[in-house]
Parts: structure tokens; C-alpha cells; sequence
């Protein structure tokens, strides 16, 4: 192994730490709260080696959303190239991917909504952003490939299936945020999956022909 090799290995190493702390410290503290030097603590560096991974903590939350926005893309991929679905079996079977996509971290998820929500992405990188955009253009893209299919069936209303994309999208991150709300007033109960339930249901009559 070369020297240069050996380099952005170790480089990866300690992004990759850099991230799991960050995790840990947004955990216990909430993504407000959390400071660069807490996390810098929690992974035992300087503060200033932090400031040479990553320019702000947004830039930090935002890669951390990296991950769900992969991950977002693998259900969503399968769902859609699912042959031995109809068209509305895979609406239930979006809304179960999509449930799968909040358990699998779903603080990140949500200060990834948040984050996507405010002007702080301008505080990001141009090949963040690029790369966010990229992750979120593809997982319209595989969304709207179902709905197109269900209007070539005629079982769904003929709209854009970009528009029904994009409603399904803004419904799932609705319900996230307004759920969370509710999570923290009523003791940490989780309603997410029941609000789903009837939120999808009620999304898959409306299109339905």
C-alpha cells in the first residue's frame, strides 16, 4: 500500500468517527443543542481537526443524511423493479419502505427534513448539495416510475407522475415531522406507523381511477 493510499484511508477513518460521535452527541442532546466542540469531545480530537473534515455542524447533519438517502434509494428501487406487484400493492409496499427508511435512523431522518427545510443548506458545499440533490432526484425518479406504471394500467388518475412523486414525498416528511411533534408532548409514544396507514390510504383512493 502506497503512502497516498495509506492517507485517504486514514482520512476515512476519521471522517467516519468524526460522524459516529456526531451521532452519539445529536442523540443526547438534540441537533440544536449539540455544538462542534461537543462532538470534538465525544471523539476525543480538537476542535479545529473537526473544522478540517467538515466546515460547519450542517455540514456534518447533511452528510449523516447521506446514509438515509442511499438507503431511501435501495427500497425505493426495489419497489418500483418489483415485477409481481400491481400497481397498488406497491403504493402499500412504498409506504412500508418508507417506514423502514424512519427505523432505520430516524433522527437523522429528521434533522434531515429540518435541515432541508431552511436556508442551511446554503451553508454546505457544492458537492454536498450536489450529491443531496442527486440522492432526492433519484428517489423521485424511482417513485414516480410506479405511479407511470399504474397510469399506463389505467388504475391510477392521470397526473404527472412526478407530481404524485412529489405529494407522496411531501406527505411521508408531513407526517414524520408532525408525528415527532406528537412524540414529544404525548411521552414518547411512536403514532408514525398508524398515521401512515391511514395517510397512504387515503392517498391511494384519491389517485385510484
Amino acid at each position: 500500500m502506497g503512502i497516498q493510499e495509506r492517507k485517504e484511508r486514514e482520512k476515512g477513518r476519521r471522517r467516519q468517527q468524526i460522524m459516529i460521535a456526531a451521532k452519539r452527541v445529536f442523540s443526547l442532546k438534540g441537533f440544536n443543542k449539540a455544538t462542534m466542540e461537543d462532538i470534538a469531545n465525544e471523539a476525543e480530537l480538537s476542535p479545529g481537526t473537526l473544522y478540517l473534515y467538515f466546515k460547519n455542524k450542517d455540514e456534518l447533519c447533511a452528510s449523516l443524511s447521506l446514509r438515509i438517502l442511499q438507503y431511501l434509494n435501495i427500497k425505493l428501487k426495489h419497489v418500483s423493479s418489483e415485477k409481481d406487484l400491481e400497481p397498488e400493492q406497491k403504493i402499500k409496499a412504498l409506504k412500508e419502505a418508507m417506514y423502514d427508511v424512519y427505523e432505520f435512523d430516524p433522527l437523522i431522518l429528521i434533522n434531515m427534513f429540518h435541515l432541508q427545510s431552511s436556508e442551511s443548506l446554503n451553508n454546505l458545499s457544492p458537492q454536498l448539495v450536489s450529491d443531496i440533490k442527486e440522492l432526492s432526484n433519484n428517489s423521485i425518479k424511482e417513485m414516480a416510475d410506479i405511479f407511470e406504471e399504474g397510469i399506463k394500467k389505467n388504475v391510477f388518475i392521470d397526473k404527472k407522475p412526478v407530481v404524485l412523486a412529489e405529494v407522496v414525498w411531501a406527505l411521508f416528511s408531513g407526517a414524520v415531522l408532525r408525528e415527532e411533534s406528537k412524540r414529544v408532548i404525548k411521552n414518547n409514544k411512536d403514532y408514525l406507523k398508524v398515521t401512515l396507514e391511514d395517510d397512504f390510504e387515503i392517498f391511494a383512493r384519491g389517485i385510484k381511477k
